[in-house]
């Protein structure tokens, strides 16, 4: 008789499982500020769309092993020694160890001086004086001993549907074109190449001193590096932009300098330039739960973005990045009702539709390969707070209301005045049925309160007390209706599921510091919507979001907490988690979309815009009381007799405890939300000896040097 075994539940599958997929957190990133690359850690280019983001890949290995990877590395030697990236920079430095010597590897997206018209991805914004020179160079020297190099391209064009055919150019073995799905890249060398069907290979031993390079072209000529020493000077080109660039960043010498600079030079490297759109991601479909179906395409543009975005640039002192950034959302397309869209193209279409690309195995078994985005024409009530505190925080940076940003506050303020008691799928894009959801009405709280704060700049009276009434009818609502019984902000209404999303009460100024409820909801994420200590943005089991399967923490909501413990004052705690969130960065400071705690393995889209964001604003929060009472300490004695300091009220500054200053009141926090460090007018003599060597104020904005910042006068 034959025994019928129970059939047993599937296990969850986990992030560590074995795979010939490498982890994701080990990938290498490299952009030109037009496309992006991933590098593996056995030296192969998995990952590379041309000639923009949001092109369809070349090389697609990191979704699939067979679509398509180009690799330059010692023969048979899968594990480098060191891989780093040149201090300040995009390029990639991989040091190799062999049985008999050792060889450098140095792999960049190079930019060069502008010289002609870019007709490969052509500028809607002015061009900037370096711009991408669309290749990939990869140049290695032997540092000592003899080593055996090998290069493989095998370029599958299309997610892997369309194999490459190579043929030679010219009767030397130096150049070759790959041409499928109606493109054409020319691989160029100084090494000997010979085809194999759909790949091309070379190999070449090089002994201590001997240097050689291969370069991938898909400019419109074609154009290449001659010789091994044009390929090291545009290489050196590309040095010499990432570190005048990142020079002209602010940032202060803080034990948070380092990881600030990183996330600095991701954003820098997410950003579209002929736009000055920013892609929240530079991948597509790497899972949120592995082996699962929470795979989204990330190549695009998200209004929600925007004021993270500007915020982080304005505060480093990028203020062409950011102006560029803001030009970009005044240029899209609103739909038929006036509303923005919550994301966009790069290039700034509206329609995203998704697909998937079925016969693409996805990342260790996730699929399906999503290509597009299904969620572009949802509602979601928050984009108009995202796009109306993004033009606040550049109109008081910039000091002017620009005449075109003031047709987009008055139809995105009467959107949110419209819409804002309607249910929303919410910030996190749920599939399942709409709710009416804690933050998007939070948001709409923003939109309206930004919009008459820029109504009183703008003069306009009427307007200014229309949307602040709108704005105090939210506010009422949401405490009314969305705050339980333990005086805690919840998901949505008639519920009592936590959400990471209501923390932008804290950082957006909802409710003052010292509110007891704001501070009752932060603590309680803190302590019951964590994993190991890191942030889910729900849980899974309590929301419906029309999808199966747990998903890691968030890394966004777990720099969102660090940002409101110290909001709050809970500055050691917010110490200790950034501590930790800095602990689990990729080993070259990158970050994905999810950690999962359980494993240690990262999640999700790879590098994630929005994880480095909240990094640069959680650094910011800490930094900056840190660093003012430091200031306050060193100056103590010149205020001893006049009982004054500076910032004291903002930053509890231990010289105003010691000399009795009056501290301000809490509510200021809501007046300027987004700009730790602002207080009322307070003692200006005091303030201006700290501040010396800020730049002139005007009447509207006054300068803090301490982290590039202007904060506005309450």
């Amino acid at each position: 008789m034959t025994t019928v075994e129970p059939a047993t539940e599937r296990q969850p599958q986990s992030a560590a499982a074995p795979s010939p997929f490498p982890p994701i957190a080990e990938y290498a990133f490299l952009s030109n500020c037009h496309t992006g690359a991933l590098v593996a850690p056995d030296g192969a280019i998995d990952w590379l769309c041309v000639p923009r983001f949001d092109s369809p890949s070349v090389f697609g290995s990191l979704l699939d092993r067979e679509a398509g990877f180009f690799r330059l590395a010692p023969f048979g030697i899968n594990h480098p020694t060191a891989v780093v990236y040149q201090p300040g920079t995009n390029v990639l430095e991989t040091t190799w160890k062999t049985p008999n010597g050792w060889i450098v590897v140095r792999d960049a997206l190079t930019m060069s001086p502008r010289e002609h018209e870019d007709t490969v991805t052509p500028h809607t914004r002015p061009p900037a004086d370096d711009d991408a020179d669309h290749m990939l160079i990869r140049t290695v020297e032997c540092l000592e001993g003899e080593v055996e190099v090998e290069l493989v391209c095998e370029p599958a064009f299309d997610y892997g549907r369309a194999p490459a055919e190579w043929t030679l150019i010219g009767d030397d073995r130096r150049a070759a074109d790959a041409t499928g799905a109606g493109a054409t890249i020319r691989l160029h060398t100084d090494l000997s190449l010979g085809i194999e069907e759909n790949r091309i290979r070379a190999r070449h031993v090089l002994k201590a001193g001997d240097r050689a390079y291969c370069s991938l072209s898909w400019d419109e000529s074609l154009a290449s590096p001659q010789n091994v020493e044009e390929a090291d000077s545009r290489v050196a080109a590309t040095t010499r932009f990432w570190r005048a660039w990142l020079g002209r960043a602010r940032i202060p010498d803080h034990r948070f300098r380092d990881p600030v600079q990183r996330s600095a030079l991701t954003i820098k490297g997410l950003t579209y330039m002929p736009t000055g759109a920013t892609v929240a991601a530079l991948t597509t479909s790497l899972p949120e739960t592995p082996g699962g179906e929470r795979n989204w395409d990330y190549r695009y543009t998200w209004i929600r973005d925007t004021t993270f975005t500007l915020q982080a640039l304005h505060m480093l002192n990028l203020d062409w990045e950011a102006d560029e950034f803001m030009q970009f959302v005044a240029d899209v397309e609103a739909t038929e009702d006036g509303s923005l869209q919550i994301m966009y193209g790069i290039d700034g279409r509206r329609d995203l539709t998704e697909s998937t690309r079925d016969e693409m195995t996805g990342y260790a078994g996730a699929s399906p390969v999503r290509v597009g985005n299904g969620a572009f024409d949802q509602r979601q009530n928050d984009v108009f707070g995202a796009a109306l505190d993004s033009i606040l925080l550049h109109t008081r940076r910039s000091e002017r209301l620009p005449r075109r940003l003031w047709p987009i506050v008055q139809t995105q303020a009467e959107c949110a005045t419209k819409v804002w008691r309607e249910p929303d799928q919410g910030i996190w894009e749920a599939r399942g049925k709409p709710q009416h959801y804690v933050s998007s009405k939070l948001m709409c709280w923003v939109a309206l309160d930004r919009a008459a704060k820029l109504a009183e700049i703008r003069g306009d009276g009427e307007a200014q007390e229309k949307w602040a009434a709108v704005a105090d009818e939210i506010r009422e609502d949401i405490l009314a209706n969305g705050v339980d019984d333990r005086g805690v902000l919840v998901q949505h209404y008639g519920s009592d599921a936590l959400d990471a999303s209501t923390l932008l009460a804290a950082i957006f100024g909802f409710l003052p510091s010292d509110d007891a409820r704001l501070k009752a909801s932060v603590l309680a994420i803190a302590e019951e919507l964590t994993d190991d200590g890191f942030v889910l943005r729900y849980k899974t089991d309590e929301t419906d979001d029309g999808l199966s399967g747990k998903e890691g923490t968030f890394l966004i909501c777990s720099f969102w907490l660090v940002s409101a413990l110290a909001i709050i004052g809970e500055l050691q705690m917010a110490r200790d988690l950034m501590e930790r969130l800095l602990r689990v960065a990729s080993p070259l400071g990158l970050y994905a979309e999810e950690f999962d705690a359980e494993t240690g393995r990262h999640l999700g889209n790879f590098p994630q815009a929005f994880s480095h964001l909240a990094l640069m604003e959680a650094a910011g929060r800490i930094i900056l009381p840190e660093m003012t009472a430091q200031l306050c300490d060193g100056v103590l004695w010149h205020h001893r007799a006049s009982g004054s300091c500076c910032w004291s009220a903002a930053t509890g500054c231990r010289a105003s405890r010691r000399t009795g200053s009056r501290r301000t009141s809490s509510s200021t926090t809501a007046t300027s939300p987004r700009t730790p460090g602002t207080t009322r007018k307070g003692n200006r003599s005091s303030r201006r000896s700290i501040i010396s060597s800020a730049a002139p104020r005007s009447s509207t904005a006054r300068r803090s040097t301490v982290f590039g910042k202007r904060t506005s006068a309450s």
